[in-house]
């Protein structure tokens, strides 16, 4: 399986913040919002990871990441020149996916959860789509599965009366027919290609599975202030609370045996006294 960060769009509701730089490049607590993504997608045991985003933050991406050799994979880059909808990630990257699986997930979405490891692709039956959906207590401001039978049945954007508390969060794998699938998607009426139109394709063939993450599981999307700001609060607790380092692409990498303790004792001595190396080291000496 392959993987795919799209950290395109334009950060509107960000804005001052993002007039200058690409939101996944700003800072949630002591780390890039895009090293959580990075790090989940490594989790999987996924080495090639394709990097779309803005043409102007390429080299931005480039200069904080380079090729993934530090983390023991290889990462490319290429540009969405338009924010064309989450879907158009898998046109962009097609000639990357080559008739792989691949797992999509947004640049601005942080997952902290047990759940969500390598044995996960165990549950990916290789073909059609898996999408990840978490309980909310708010499911009006979602996409949400509706389910019968315990199957799922429909996935309705944000909902105006109760049909599920299973919100749909930014992370999905799929087949290798997953772009042939999203060139054929019509444009929506606010001009983009939908994700969710692109899952209920997969669920009219009956080859849409749903992953509920754990209750202990925790889902954010980093995309206004407010949550930006939460977000770093959280993991600022979290961290001090265990003494673990959380959405650390040098750790998932290492846990995964894609990088030696010998590389990651080389980038410590290189690296700041921080609190980042420093939870880091620690985390690496537990393991």
């Amino acid at each position: 399986m392959k993987g795919i960060i799209l950290a395109g769009g334009s950060g509107t509701r960000l804005h001052p913040l993002t007039k200058a730089q690409s939101k996944q490049l700003l800072p949630v607590y002591d780390k890039p919002l895009i090293y959580y993504p990075l790090s989940t997608l490594i989790s999987f045991g996924i080495q090639e990871i394709l990097i779309i985003t803005n043409p102007e933050n390429i080299d931005s991406f480039s200069t904080l990441l380079g090729d993934g050799k530090n983390f023991g994979i290889e990462i490319q880059y290429l540009a969405q020149p338009n924010p064309n909808g989450i879907a158009e990630a898998l046109i962009i990257g097609e000639d990357f996916i080559t008739g792989d699986d691949v797992a999509l997930i947004l640049g601005d979405n942080i997952f902290i959860s047990d759940s969500l490891d390598i044995r996960v692709l165990e549950k990916h039956p290789g073909s059609g789509a898996m999408i990840f959906t978490i309980e909310v207590s708010d499911p009006e401001r979602y996409g949400v599965v509706q389910f019968k039978d315990n199957n799922p049945h429909l996935i309705v954007e944000k909902p105006k009366e109760y049909i599920s508390s299973q919100a749909v969060t930014g992370l999905y794998f799929y087949d290798e027919n997953a772009s042939l699938m999203a060139k054929s998607l019509n444009l929506s009426q606010r001009g983009e290609l939908e994700i969710t139109d692109l899952n209920n394709l997969y669920l009219e063939k009956k080859e849409l599975n749903v992953f509920q993450l754990s209750a202990s599981s925790s889902w954010m999307d980093a995309g206004t202030f407010d949550s930006l700001q939460h977000a770093s609060e959280f993991i600022s607790a979290l961290q001090s609370r265990s003494g673990q380092l959380f959405g650390s692409p040098e750790l998932s990498a290492f846990k995964q045996g894609f990088i030696s303790r010998e590389l990651i004792q080389s980038i410590l001595k290189s690296s700041a006294k921080n609190n980042y190396y420093s939870l880091l080291e620690n985390s690496i000496n537990r393991n």
